[in-house]
């Protein structure tokens, strides 16, 4: 029985976990400025927190925090140090909820409020809930910190919920085993933990869906579910005119329409383009540099593709201004990403 799935689409993220990754690190002593290379994310953006930043930059600080600090289940350290309060309104909501499991499939109700890289589905099999993460589409190479990062974060949202630990049964996990993984993954889940299964879930005691939540609360949780729902239309509107910004961008890399051409075919301004983008916390060369950047990868994972035929099709007249886009996204060469 599957009770409730959603899947990811491109969203805007908040800054919440891009602050808890820089504050990771800096237990390191890895600077912020580190970790944030090649992101467009400052450390002003960080103390103040208003800002939102897309998929990719927030992958790209995952991608930083892993070559800068490359310890076992960095992932999961991250999703354990998670509070359900991270999740602002949504969180609220899912506290006052009655129980157990109606708190979890509000959560899995608003999926644009929860910004997961995964596809969630809650489903009961006999005595034992299972909470999958399937559908993983981001980089290959962040797929066990990005699943670590998933299931480890569920692990807090499930405590913060009832008050006290949830007793989880077996972690399973859709990748084969990671050498001096073993230890920290059973001792961060504190269960059994399967590698190489047919998907990444984390499963508990069935009965556990039905206990009272210790701050359920119906007015609040009315207040919190129509706030949620004020929200999520909003987001998904943000949503669906950027997403469509990002089409007419992505069809034509190779020869861009400038911000004039690009706000006729939006059927506005270009001054309300650059205002409505403003709104959302980008610019016209943030979107097209995120595109090319994530274009490129895509070509140079694949291994054979020569890097001038690559930045013919990015729209750069020599390879050497790839090059130095690279540093700027990143702060590496092209190489660096080579399947």
């Amino acid at each position: 029985m599957v009770e409730h799935v959603f899947s990811r689409a491109t969203w805007l993220n908040s800054l919440h976990m891009s602050a808890l990754t820089v504050a990771l690190l800096r237990e390191a002593d890895i600077p912020a400025s580190e970790v944030l290379a090649g992101t467009g994310i400052s450390e002003q953006d960080l103390l103040e927190l208003q800002r939102l930043v897309s998929p990719e930059q927030e992958q790209l600080v995952y991608a930083n925090a892993v070559r800068l600090a490359p310890r076992p289940a960095l992932g999961l350290i991250l999703g354990l140090r998670t509070r359900i309060s991270a999740y602002g309104l949504l969180g609220y909501a899912m506290l006052s909820a009655p129980t157990f499991g109606e708190a979890l499939r509000i959560g899995l109700s608003y999926p644009v409020l929860l910004g997961t890289y995964f596809r969630l589905a809650l489903e009961q099999e006999g005595d034992t809930v299972w909470l999958s993460a399937t559908g993983y589409n981001e980089d290959a190479g962040l797929r066990a910190f990005n699943t670590e990062l998933c299931l480890g974060s569920l692990k807090v949202i499930f405590a913060d919920l009832l008050g006290q630990a949830l007793p989880l049964r077996a972690v399973q996990l859709d990748y084969p085993a990671i050498t001096g993984m073993a230890r920290p993954y059973a001792k961060g889940f504190g269960c059994p933990v399967t590698f190489g299964a047919a998907r990444s879930a984390i499963g508990f005691d069935a009965g556990w869906l039905s206990r009272r939540l210790p701050l359920a609360d119906p007015v609040t949780h009315k207040e919190m579910l129509e706030q949620c729902r004020r929200q999520n239309v909003e987001f998904a509107a943000r949503r669906a005119w950027l997403e469509r910004v990002r089409g007419l961008l992505a069809a034509r890399l190779q020869d861009p329409p400038g911000l004039e051409e690009l706000a006729r075919q939006m059927n506005c301004s270009s001054r309300s383009l650059r205002r409505h983008l403003a709104q959302q916390q980008t610019s016209y060369q943030q979107l097209l540099d995120e595109l090319r950047f994530t274009r490129a990868k895509e070509m140079l994972q694949q291994g054979d593709i020569p890097i001038y035929r690559i930045a013919e099709e990015l729209g750069f007249s020599e390879t050497a201004s790839l090059r130095h886009a690279f540093q700027r996204w990143s702060g590496q060469p092209p190489s660096h990403f080579r399947g």
